[in-house]
């Protein structure tokens, strides 16, 4: 009863039953979500200043509430969007009202508002609550987009940010945007052109929307409709754009030609060479088939990285490390591949020759199609070019449900790699998700056929105030995915969470505490199915979670670990022994189980108009895989934004991993990856990037150090024993790169990037380089 009170004595009072009141005014917190958009045949101009009698006509909406960190509140600050359309066109108008702190805004990258004060809209052209597409804006007008696909939450269930993480801001779309600072906050203007969207087929339709803003100085998220944090959709509890029609994509046809050229440097034996490759064709291609039907193609691909992947490491042999999709002709479109578990990862095609992809909606059943053929050289026999057949079905089920299918098929020569999966998710009374997943896998190769299967079951509930979680997730040993990715196979794992939530009263310090409890048990795949008991680990943490007032984020959590030798490691380990007739060479056994006892601390400072940061910190007692043994252990993680002007943004990130033996306190493992990146914006078009990354690695001499500390040998591959040695490796990464962007289709890329080496860590007295290049891509986008 708070909520709605209060909104009547904030705003003028109108119809509580949905209607809206005269002038066409929506006030979220009266649940007045039913919006009849005006249509208007207006060409205006996008400057963000809204002083065009059009606007005078728009519908607004306003009276939002509070979702992050605490629900059921009206917001601090008055928010007004207000929105029209035409034939050709939706427009948005925003005024941000700002009373209580100053605006947050820099002249950033595209995508790269996060620290900002920005507005999120979602806009669901098809209405059902899966997924929406998402226009981000800064108060200067700069864009971040991507879409938002309803997946249920994968894991823990502990996050505070339910409303923003979930954004995938992959995808680009064409629209237009212009924002500045006013005396009451600032202002932006907002143009889609509808050529930019797929929606339904019909001629009257209605949209779903909502709008998120995000107010820095006070670290919260608000929200146009009264969205409730216990509820398993995000999307489900948008408002309505009613009874739209008339709208007109015209014909849909980007024309993308792209030409790069490259130098690669290397060193030889008069000193260092260049070696100049002739520039290279390619291009891209986007047809609307219908409204809601898109067909991509791309041949000879340029997939050069502008920025390298992120240095990361895993001390677990066991799991492979994943890299994200960053490539734009996979972006486009990737939320409909999207699947758990990673059936589909697009990374697996490397360098194709040429792709085509289909996406969009037929009959109310999503689909997804992608068919690459990729490079020879990333065959077995360096002759047959792998062929990549992907396809992804899924299927509304009542209001929030989904039922959907993928499929992958990768062919080489006589040789193939296919997969087929069935998954649901069934949201029963708003707050219970339940999911499942099942897989098969047929993998050929050398004449030889194996099949492998996995399963995926979860229950999630979602309350306000006190949530749980369930899963069994098993992975077959022979599990392969040639067109997905899987970070360790051979595993069952049984696991639950349950979580409480308590929020602050008004202007209190603490704002919101939640503490969980997470138990999970994991059998090798073999042991489970012969119903033995746990034998890979054993793993229980408590976690508390806290946001304090102004967005300080702390958690803290204890960590209690059991893991079983895993002997399957180590069958080329052996150790050397001194016996009465000689030198012996005994096959290594690890101690069956080591315990570990760990703390975790995190920390997120708020995002102030100049800094924002976090810093996380692991300490305790762990495995040491190297040695099958206990190790203490330090992992520290630190990252820094700092934005000295409007225009200079400034990145440090910091990933220092210690482990030491327990018996004399040796250094086992030191890895440091320091990176830096600055980003100089001139305009919103240009910005000057350069990215420094060193990673130094130094690995100890190896030895059995819970048993007979005698030294440690491994077999190598021509079965020969070599003693485990330790080893150094530091390499120093630099790029450089100008970068002209005026749309997501049309850019000017030239950058310089260089690798060097150097015996000791961080010395930097005899850098050795490695390796360098040149690299320059234009492409522009004829949209007809």
């Amino acid at each position: 009863m708070l909520l709605p009170l209060l909104a009547v004595l904030q705003v003028a009072s109108g119809p509580s039953n949905g209607a809206a009141p005269s002038p066409a005014t929506y006030q979220g917190v009266l649940t007045q979500l039913r919006v009849a958009t005006p249509r208007i045949e207006e060409d205006i101009l996008v400057d963000g200043l809204l002083d065009e009698d059009v606007w005078s006509g728009a519908a607004v909406l306003t009276g939002f509430s509070q979702y992050q960190p605490m629900d059921g509140v009206p917001a601090d600050d008055r928010t007004e969007v207000l929105v029209w359309y035409s034939s050709s066109a939706i427009h948005f108008g925003i005024r941000a009202f700002e009373p209580h702190g100053g605006v947050n805004a820099t002249l950033a990258d595209r995508d790269n508002i996060q620290n900002d004060d920005h507005l999120q809209l979602l806009i669901d052209p098809f209405n059902d609550g899966r997924r929406a597409l998402v226009f981000g804006v800064n108060p200067l007008g700069v864009q971040a987009d991507g879409m938002r696909v309803e997946r249920g939450v994968q894991g823990s269930i502990s996050s505070t940010r339910a409303a923003t993480s979930p954004v995938d801001l992959a995808p680009d779309f064409l629209f237009d945007s212009r924002g500045h600072i006013t005396e009451y906050g600032y202002a932006v203007e907002v143009r889609i052109p509808f050529k930019s969207l797929s929606f339904q087929p019909s001629e009257t339709q209605d949209w779903g929307l909502n709008v998120i803003r995000r107010v820095q100085h006070s670290g919260r998220d608000q929200t146009w409709t009264p969205a409730l944090q216990g509820r398993s959709s995000f999307l489900a509890q948008s408002g309505t754009l009613q009874s739209l029609q008339g709208m007109d994509r015209g014909l849909v046809l980007d024309i993308n030609p792209v030409v790069t050229s490259s130098v690669a440097g290397a060193p030889n034996s008069a000193g260092w060479d260049y070696d100049a490759r002739a520039p290279e064709f390619g291009g891209n291609v986007r047809w609307g088939l219908t409204r809601n039907l898109t067909l991509n193609a791309t041949a000879n691909p340029d997939f050069s990285q502008v920025e390298a992947d992120v240095g990361q490491t895993d001390f677990n042999p066991q799991r492979s490390i994943f890299f994200p999709e960053k490539r734009p002709f996979f972006l486009k479109g990737s939320e409909s591949f999207q699947t758990k578990n990673n059936l589909i990862h697009t990374r697996s095609i490397v360098n194709p020759v040429a792709a085509v992809k289909l996406t969009g909606k037929i009959s109310g059943t999503e689909v997804g199609f992608l068919s690459a053929v990729d490079d020879k050289a990333l065959s077995e026999s360096d002759l047959d070019n792998p062929v990549f057949n992907i396809l992804r079905i899924k299927r509304n089920l009542g209001d929030e449900s989904t039922v959907g299918i993928a499929y992958t098929d990768r062919i080489e020569g006589s040789d193939y790699n296919r997969v087929i999966g069935v998954d649901s998710r069934i949201i029963l009374g708003g707050n219970y998700d339940f999911q499942a997943q099942g897989g098969v896998t047929l993998d050929r190769q050398d004449g030889q056929t194996d099949d492998a299967y996995m399963w995926d079951v979860s229950l999630r509930h979602s309350g306000r105030r006190f949530g749980f979680s369930t899963n069994f997730t098993a992975f077959d040993d022979d599990l392969a995915l040639g067109s997905g990715f899987v970070r360790r196979s051979g595993t069952v794992r049984i696991g639950g969470s349950s979580s409480l939530t308590f929020y602050g009263n008004e202007g209190a310090l603490l704002e919101q505490y939640r503490p969980s409890l997470n138990l999970s048990y994991t059998w090798l795949y073999e042991t489970f199915m012969n119903g033995g008991s746990v034998d890979d680990a054993i793993r229980f943490t408590y976690a508390n979670n806290f946001v304090f007032r102004g967005g300080w984020r702390l958690g803290a959590s204890i960590l209690i670990e059991e893991f079983y030798y895993p002997a399957t490691l180590y069958t080329d380990y052996f150790v050397e022994l001194q016996t009465p007739t000689g030198t012996e060479y005994a096959p290594y056994v690890g101690t069956p189980e080591l315990q570990n006892y760990l703390i975790s601390l995190r920390l997120n400072t708020p995002s102030s108009a100049r800094f924002s940061g976090s810093a996380s910190w692991i300490a305790g007692r762990d495995e040491n895989f190297n040695e099958w043994a206990s190790a203490y252990i330090s992992f520290l993680t630190v990252q820094a934004t700092w934005r000295p002007t409007d225009q200079l943004r400034i990145e440090g990130r910091l990933l220092s991993q210690r482990g030491y033996r327990p018996d004399d306190w040796s250094a086992e493992r030191k890895v440091d990856i320091p990176r830096l990146k600055l980003e100089y914006q001139l305009t919103r078009s240009i910005f000057f990037r350069f990215v420094g990354q060193y990673q130094a690695t130094n690995i100890g001499d190896l030895h059995d150090q819970s048993r007979t500390e005698a030294p440690i040998y491994i077999r190598n591959a021509e079965g020969v024993l070599e003693r485990a040695l330790g080893w150094t490796q530091n390499d120093l990464r630099l790029d450089a790169l100008f970068s002209y962007k005026p749309n997501p289709g049309t850019v000017i890329f030239a950058g310089y990037g260089s690798s060097v080496t150097e015996e000791d860590s961080f010395h930097f007295d005899r850098l050795e380089r490695t390796s360098d290049g040149f690299f320059m891509k234009l492409s522009y986008l004829f949209r007809m």
